[in-house]
């Protein structure tokens, strides 16, 4: 596709693309549970006029596309649901944090299945800048992995394009759903909440609603702080919170983006494989997720990609039946 092509006007497309439809199926979800739990959360009017704003937002990008209908403008309108995940992760702890934190059951099945804290002496095994940085790189090209994967199919398999988010973001909101009802914090939190004498020993006492009330990081492995260690330390203080550690989206997500660029282009997929191999280590080296987190975040991320992928060409064959789509003038052409 030559760069021209992506800014040349097209027929104007009046349907909700599938990903904008997962986005208004999640904001009503979450949108009912606000109602339902409107007098225990801390700040409900917030959270209802933030999913208001959300629809300002995405009646915006329809407008900018409508008015300029193209495949960047029909890019746009989906780039705005992906980038929306920034809010809608951290956006899960104010739901589950109601509930009575569960981290001793993943923290004692750590402690069952491998006779240790893999999460605690990970880092201790390679205690060295450079293994350090490789790890805290692998885990901050995260969402640039998930970019690279999205630019391939725009530019060099457009038709594609639409699905493949869908995946991705129907996949995230399936994990989130999930983080609203099991609220683990991770090794992260609740090593810092029960303090580290105890990981030794392999005690894990309940905490019960602490992390309602604290929501400090423990001091990640540092080997003399390095540029991607604190590319992560400050992402984290920014947008972490103690919840999502069952399973990790982040080796569940950019599994299916290795099964995408496999899909599309193997050496893409070879391109990938070493920052992915880091990702999915350091999820656990820099204490971010137990084991058998990022052990249920491959296998979930198998059954997601077949799921969505499943689910979308259930919810277009819908589309073209109620005859509210034009064949010859989808963006997928």
């Amino acid at each position: 596709m030559a760069l021209i092509d992506i800014f040349k006007i097209t027929p104007l497309e009046r349907r909700l693309y599938a990903i904008e439809k997962a986005s208004l199926v999640y904001n009503f979800i979450t949108t009912v549970l606000i109602l339902i739990f409107v007098n225990q959360l801390h700040h409900p009017a917030t959270m209802l006029l933030e999913r208001l704003g959300i629809l300002v937002l995405m009646g915006a990008a329809w407008g900018l596309y409508s008015w300029y209908p193209s495949r960047i403008t029909a890019f746009v309108r989906m780039a705005l649901q992906m980038g929306l995940l920034a809010y809608w992760y951290p956006d899960t702890f104010e739901f589950n944090r109601l509930l009575p934190n569960i981290d001793p059951v993943f923290a004692q099945a750590d402690q069952l299945l491998f006779g240790c804290q893999p999460s605690l002496i990970f880092s201790q095994l390679f205690p060295s800048l450079w293994v350090s940085e490789a790890f805290n790189m692998g885990y901050f090209l995260y969402y640039p992995m998930i970019a690279v994967v999205a630019f391939y199919y725009f530019f060099f398999r457009p038709a594609e394009l639409e699905k493949v988010l869908f995946i991705l973001i129907a996949s995230f909101f399936i994990y989130y759903l999930i983080y609203i009802v099991l609220p683990v914090a991770g090794p992260q939190f609740y090593f810092r909440a029960i303090g580290l004498d105890k990981v030794k020993e392999g005690i894990f006492p309940w905490v019960g609603d602490y992390f309602n009330h604290h929501t400090f990081l423990i001091k990640r492995p540092l080997f003399d702080e390095g540029f991607f260690y604190r590319l992560v330390e400050s992402s984290q203080e920014v947008g972490e919170r103690p919840t999502a550690a069952f399973p990790s989206s982040h080796v569940g997500v950019s599994t299916i983006c290795m099964l995408l660029s496999w899909r599309a282009n193997r050496k893409l997929t070879y391109s990938l494989l070493l920052f992915y191999l880091l990702l999915c280590g350091a999820t656990v080296y820099i204490q971010a997720h137990y084991l058998v987190d990022a052990i249920a975040g491959f296998f979930s991320a198998l059954l997601l990609y077949k799921t969505t992928a499943w689910l979308y060409d259930k919810i277009e064959a819908k589309t073209k039946l109620s005859g509210t789509v034009d064949e010859r003038y989808t963006f997928s052409e």
